[in-house]
């Protein structure tokens, strides 16, 4: 776990991105839910860099309820609304669906880039991924 925290805290250093001294791995499942939800109220940025830090930086438990209606308020989404999205599982089978899509696709670890034959795995730089999309003609193929 210090290997994976340590190359997390170097990744993130070189994008000025926070992160702490996490000990634990906690399942995200129901956060990546909530994110769904939040992005069809124009509040998925907000919930997904709320939910970052929460468990990058102060080493929360996504799973716990609790956590989610935290993060849920503090991004001005309706908690009532919230806990009936958690409690019902509303987003489960998108979230399936995602789950499925990146299996399919190969997809093992997020960010993954993919245009044309190309794949650019973790965190990249701007640059980077620019030149990816100048490579493929500024256009990325739905299909990939």
């Amino acid at each position: 776990m210090d290997k994976i925290v340590g190359q997390l805290k170097a990744t993130a250093a070189k994008f000025n991105l926070p992160m702490g001294d996490r000990k634990m791995t906690y399942n995200s499942r129901l956060a990546q839910e909530v994110g769904l939800w939040a992005e069809t109220k124009g509040k998925g940025h907000a919930f997904h860099m709320a939910a970052f830090e929460a468990y990058f930086v102060d080493g929360h438990n996504l799973a716990k309820k609790e956590v989610l209606l935290a993060l849920i308020r503090s991004v001005e989404l309706d908690p009532g609304e919230g806990e009936a999205i958690i409690d019902q599982r509303t987003f489960k089978d998108a979230v399936d669906g995602d789950w499925k899509l990146s299996r399919e696709k190969g997809i093992a670890a997020v960010p993954t880039f993919i245009m044309g034959l190309d794949r650019l795995v973790g965190a990249q730089s701007h640059e980077i991924l620019e030149k990816m999309v100048i490579k493929y003609g500024g256009k990325i193929n739905p299909q990939n």
